[in-house]
């Protein structure tokens, strides 16, 4: 009876997980005569690929590592806080909705505050002779997907380490000054072998929610594929035809592999995470 209630869960996952990523990845093994073929997997070493590839990698972990850096400090601000308190409900409403801003509302938000003509931007240059424009424009670029990745990644780290800072003890604190440690000592053997798990599982889904985001990039970059998804989008838009198409899966495929040896990790620290936290 248990697995019959999860019935509809199973087919919605099937239906709209699991069916298009089976789909999108054979697509990668279908030449122009609908037979089988390995000739897309060519596209792999394609130094243009490559450097998409690299381009997702570095900002994946750099917007994962300064959200959860961010974010982790303001859990250690919220865990002293009373649970309850209009401050932390506050918070955890307002990260809850801000994880889940992206996409074109998210670009056109940034666009509108610190664009070439955003709000923010014509103060700078109107009022303070301040033009942050003067070298290029780099908020259509690579380098301007930092922020925007930012103002979503903080409250996801926020939701997901919260919990796990909320389960370390107040005893074991005062168990360590009772045995006469430091707040250094108890930090440094205590607080931070417990929470380093759930920090470094954390970190790991922060770059998989980057590495796999589409919307914001392709809305502020409009021209140019200069990370994976947005090469997806490329040759699925192309006008070389089947090839093209393929190419996609290929594509699709890598970012697959990526994407499960960071879940798996992911998974592994959660597991140890979980032992501190019942």
């Amino acid at each position: 009876m248990k697995a019959l209630g999860l019935t509809p869960f199973a087919l919605y996952v099937l239906a709209f997980l699991a069916v298009p990523t089976v789909l999108a990845v054979a697509s990668g093994f279908v030449g122009p005569d609908g037979g089988f073929t390995l000739e897309h997997l060519a596209v792999l070493g394609d130094p243009v690929v490559l450097e998409s590839f690299w381009a997702s990698l570095w900002l994946s972990a750099l917007t994962a590592l300064l959200g959860a850096v961010i974010g982790a400090l303001a859990c250690v601000a919220l865990s002293a806080l009373p649970e309850g308190g209009p401050v932390r409900r506050i918070v955890d409403a307002a990260a809850s909705v801000l994880a889940q801003f992206g996409g074109v509302m998210l670009a056109f938000a940034f666009i509108a505050t610190i664009g070439v003509q955003g709000l923010l931007t014509v103060i700078l240059r109107d009022r303070l002779g301040t033009d942050p424009y003067a070298d290029g424009v780099w908020l259509y670029q690579l380098p301007g997907l930092i922020l925007p990745y930012l103002y979503f990644q903080i409250p996801l780290m926020i939701i997901v380490f919260l919990p796990a800072l909320a389960a370390v003890k107040p005893q074991w604190a005062e168990a360590t000054a009772t045995l006469g440690g430091s707040p250094r000592h108890y930090w440094g053997r205590v607080a931070l072998p417990v929470l380093a798990p759930a920090f470094l599982g954390s970190l790991l889904l922060l770059f998989a929610n980057a590495f796999s985001s589409f919307a914001t990039a392709a809305a502020l970059i409009s021209q140019g594929a200069q990370i994976v998804p947005l090469q997806i989008r490329a040759a699925l838009i192309g006008e070389t035809g089947a090839g093209q198409a393929g190419a996609s899966g290929v594509l699709a495929l890598g970012m697959i592999a990526v994407m499960a040896l960071v879940m798996a990790g992911y998974s592994a620290l959660m597991r140890r995470a979980a032992r501190w936290q019942r």
